[in-house]
């Protein structure tokens, strides 16, 4: 049988070659790779509705704050079990995942994150886990698109277009925003925007949206109408709003990381787990809001009904009082990043896209308040507007993706008018944030290790290079009480190269180098031969370069510096080869051509 699959896909490699060009397979793939985006989003929603639909019945309605407790930490329990007894596989963060497969793994996905995301997300937060969908979906889309390229053998730098192209099918179709998703993959995966990519990103991003019309109709996940246009005069209000959504991104960040670090350093994962839903279905239980997305709650605070959102509080208490209403606005804020990151410490699967949207409705939400209660012209100050101009301001903080931010919530509401207001926002909230935190929370990992992918050409091609690939090792290793006849007759005859490395016989540690320059004047003298060593020879090399510790940005910058061709490549100390420059440009070109051709 799987003799007969091989044969057929063979017969279809074969006839591709033949009867379609590399462009036109590459727009198909495109579409295919948006229905499949589209066609995991729809299962995703679905399955968590489903969840959310048979335990908020008279459950929840009659015994609500028991159940609030309870559930979440149901969730993550269910969700590890699921990935220790039937995936038998740990299902990683979406997004940060997908970002570190495209850096370290040539865009290579297991396979079991098809599926993995598909199942554990939904248990997560159908159960009340403080997560969003967005990042699992584009993680499922981008795992079936990686496998799929992978079947069709196709190389790194299309793998990775394909990745792309799941990112934007998957946003496109949970948002029905287009163009914002097409941004969200150039920006958050760093893609080099050219004609020959910007055409498979659209056709995925335009199959994937018809996709999710299919299945849910016309319905939109945050429907809004602007009502109340731009004016010059609003400006310095927009100016606040961007200064208090960047010190809230950086609040949100520094929150999760600390979080993260303390969750880290709990090594059994049943520990985790109980702690982090335990807290979980605590904070729940206090503030049901956090329970699940939260897009209930944005849409009420888009409709400008706070009172809808904050109705369902511990003590009941009234909402009438302006202050009252702030204090649980600003609840909200604090508290929904520490349950999101207890989701994630307690091994929850989701992601931050929702919990950031939804911290921001509050936040923008919550600055018009207080400048409508401390006296300014209420005319001026538009509670709808400014809660999008919050979700705009810290998705552009928290995730480092202002565009993506400004076309997204335009598209969403619609809202082409308010362009200006916008900008202001998340361009500088994007800036105060990037000064404290140069990476976003999807990338601060990989981007501490040098190991991200970015929009500067020539780092993303060093960070796609592996430094094993330019390690070479047909060099003559000498022993440092080699006399120099022993070196002539056993090194320099046999050897083609112009450089020798000087080793320790029993543990094979780097001394020091020999150059073929340095023996000519002596080579030939054969009094000589018994009296010098290769001790008396050597020399230390002008750079090391550490197998286990430098990354190839490290290694280039080495060359740079010390000027040499050749550096000697230890690993825990021990000789391993050489890298030399020339080679290292050869691949180094190579691999710019590959990239450049995809993308």
């Amino acid at each position: 049988m799987g003799t007969s699959k091989k044969s057929l896909l063979t017969k279809f490699l074969v006839w591709r070659i033949k009867h379609i060009s590399q462009k036109q397979f590459l727009l198909v793939l495109s579409m295919v790779v948006g229905l499949m985006s589209g066609l995991g989003a729809v299962l995703i929603k679905n399955l968590t509705y489903l969840i959310q639909n048979l335990l908020e019945g008279r459950l929840i309605s009659n015994y609500h704050s028991a159940f609030y407790f309870v559930f979440p930490l149901l969730g993550v329990f269910l969700t590890a079990i699921f990935m220790r007894y039937i995936l038998r596989h740990t299902v990683s963060h979406g997004i940060p995942s997908t970002l570190y497969a495209i850096s370290k793994k040539k865009g290579i996905i297991r396979r079991f994150q098809m599926f993995g995301s598909l199942i554990a997300a939904p248990i997560t937060v159908g159960f009340g886990g403080s997560v969003g969908l967005e990042g699992p979906t584009v993680a499922t889309g981008a795992a079936l698109s990686s496998n799929l390229a992978r079947l069709l053998h196709l190389n790194q730098a299309t793998r990775t277009l394909m990745i792309g192209c799941a990112a934007a099918g998957a946003m496109s179709s949970i948002f029905k925003a287009p163009i914002a998703a097409i941004i969200f993959a150039v920006e958050v995966f760093s893609l080099d925007l050219t004609l020959m990519s910007l055409v498979p990103l659209l056709l995925a991003s335009v199959t994937a949206i018809i996709t999710s019309y299919f299945f849910f109709g016309n319905d939109i996940l945050l429907p809004f109408t602007v009502v109340d246009a731009f004016s010059i005069s609003d400006i310095p209000f927009y100016l606040i709003l961007a200064l208090v959504a960047g010190l809230v991104s950086i609040y949100f960040t520094n929150t999760y990381e600390w979080i993260q670090k303390r969750f880290d350093t709990i090594s059994n994962k049943w520990h985790r787990m109980l702690l982090g839903g335990t807290l979980i279905g605590v904070l729940v239980y206090c503030i049901p809001p956090l329970y699940g997305e939260g897009f209930d709650v944005i849409n009420n605070l888009v409709q400008g009904n706070a009172n809808l959102a904050l109705e369902n509080n511990l003590f009941n208490v009234s909402t009438e009082s302006i202050y009252v209403t702030l204090g649980l606005l600003i609840g909200l804020v604090v508290f929904k990043i520490i349950a999101s990151a207890l989701t994630f410490g307690a091994g929850g699967v989701g992601g931050i896209f929702a919990p950031t949207l939804f911290m921001g409705s509050i936040m923008g939400y919550t600055v018009a308040l207080i400048l409508r209660t401390v006296g300014v012209d209420s005319a001026n100050i538009s509670i709808s507007n400014f809660t999008l101009f919050g979700m705009a301001g810290l998705m552009a903080g928290v995730l480092h993706a202002p565009l993506t931010a400004i076309f997204l919530i335009a598209e969403l509401t619609g809202g082409y008018a308010l362009f200006i207001p916008l900008m202001i926002t998340s361009a500088v909230a994007y800036s105060i944030t990037k000064y404290v935190h140069p990476h976003s929370v999807y990338t601060m990992e990989l981007g501490r290790k040098g190991e991200l992918i970015t929009h500067n050409k020539d780092h993303a091609v060093l960070t796609l290079m592996d430094l094993d690939s330019v390690v070479e090792q047909n060099f003559i290793a000498i022993n440092p009480d080699m006399s120099l006849g022993e070196i002539v007759t056993h090194c320099i005859v046999k050897s083609n190269r112009n450089i020798f490395p000087v080793v320790t016989p029993d543990s094979g540690q780097l001394l020091g180098i020999i150059l073929l320059d340095d023996l000519r004047p002596v080579m030939f003298e054969r009094q000589l031969y018994l009296e010098i060593t290769a001790r008396d020879l050597m020399q230390n090399p002008l750079g090391v370069v550490e197998l286990d510790k430098d990354r190839m940005t490290d290694v280039m910058k080495k060359f740079q510096d010390t000027g040499a061709w050749n550096l000697p490549v230890v690993r825990s100390g021990a000789y391993h080869g050489f890298v030399s420059k020339s080679k290292l440009l050869t691949v180094y070109r190579r691999k710019l051509i590959d990239f450049s051709g995809a993308t």
